[in-house]
């Protein structure tokens, strides 16, 4: 004691109310911490870190503190492991059932429907009825492969198909070939203005149909691929991709969404929500635009010209 009646400064009381013993690494002899119940890096009253020396010295280790950092990091490794398991793969990056047969099989039977409407001007100089019925057995033959579910793909199914669509866009490329040059050269078959629409507007819907089947065919490889989920890169970016909270977890793109994405291309000339990301894309959507453009445009100033 002073002569003021207080404590040294390296007297301090412990929880007893006794003097405590100070360790000479600047905690209690008993746990290694600094009076106040700090963790080391407090400095005492004498001055000195919590560490003991001025230079610091070696800590002794709490064993409640290390127990209970451990038990820290249980708990974020639970609750990490809870996220995980919790996240769910949308369907279009894993394995599902393929999409049904259906609605390809209506638009197939739509486009062959339209092409064969068509006046016989406009598919010379093609006999009348040659590609559509090529189409139509192609078209009946991919349905026997596959009749209710798209599941089974082999090399003469893959070609089939292939040689189904090439002959829908062949056959729909000669009639606007010939009717672009009618429409120039003001032939007899475009002075009327009812024939002249109906044949643009079904040249127009086939083409519309035509590319819808490009890009359902070749988006990521196809549809088996898509279903087993073997290329993750996708060739089209859907708004339910670059935002899959808001979609179903079971949603992936299905025909109707490439039909969609062909009749938006043909409408508005340019991609709306849904982005080409690779270069076949883009170049496709670049033709299929002009196509329509140049359809759409002759077709519609030759019939206000008529009326």
């Amino acid at each position: 004691m002073t002569e003021s009646g207080e404590r040294a400064p390296q007297d301090r009381e412990d929880p007893g109310g006794g003097p405590a013993d100070v360790h000479p690494g600047g905690g209690d002899a008993a746990d290694g911490h600094a009076a106040d119940g700090q963790p080391g890096g407090q400095q005492l009253a004498g001055g000195l870190p919590a560490g003991g020396r001025p230079g610091g010295g070696h800590r002794t280790n709490d064993p409640l503190a290390q127990l209970a950092h451990l038990a820290d990091q249980v708990a974020a490794g639970r609750t990490a492991v809870v996220k995980v398991a919790d996240t769910v793969v949308p369907a279009w990056r894993r394995r599902t059932r393929g999409e049904k047969r259906w609605p390809v099989t209506v638009s197939i039977v739509v486009a062959i429907a339209l092409q064969m409407l068509l006046s016989d001007s406009l598919t010379k100089p093609l006999p009348h009825y040659l590609l559509p019925v090529l189409e139509a057995g192609l078209g009946i033959g991919l349905l026997v492969a596959n009749p209710v579910r798209i599941e089974r793909r082999g090399p003469v199914v893959r070609v089939a198909s292939l040689v189904l669509i090439m002959l829908i866009s062949a056959a729909n490329a000669v009639s606007a070939v010939v009717l672009v040059r009618a429409i120039l050269e003001a032939s007899k078959q475009t002075s009327s203005a009812g024939p002249l629409l109906a044949s643009g507007a079904s040249i127009w819907a086939t083409n519309v149909i035509a590319f819808a089947l490009w890009y359902w065919e070749f988006d990521r490889g196809g549809p088996i691929p898509r279903a087993e989920g073997a290329r993750p890169h996708p060739d089209f970016m859907f708004p339910q991709m670059a935002s899959p909270e808001l979609a179903p977890p079971n949603w992936e793109p299905y025909f109707v969404d490439y039909l969609y994405l062909s009749f938006t291309n043909a409408t508005a000339f340019s991609p709306t929500d849904v982005m080409p990301l690779a270069r076949w894309a883009k170049m496709a959507m670049a033709v299929q635009s002009g196509i329509a453009l140049l359809v759409g445009v002759l077709v519609i100033a030759r019939a206000v010209n008529i009326l």
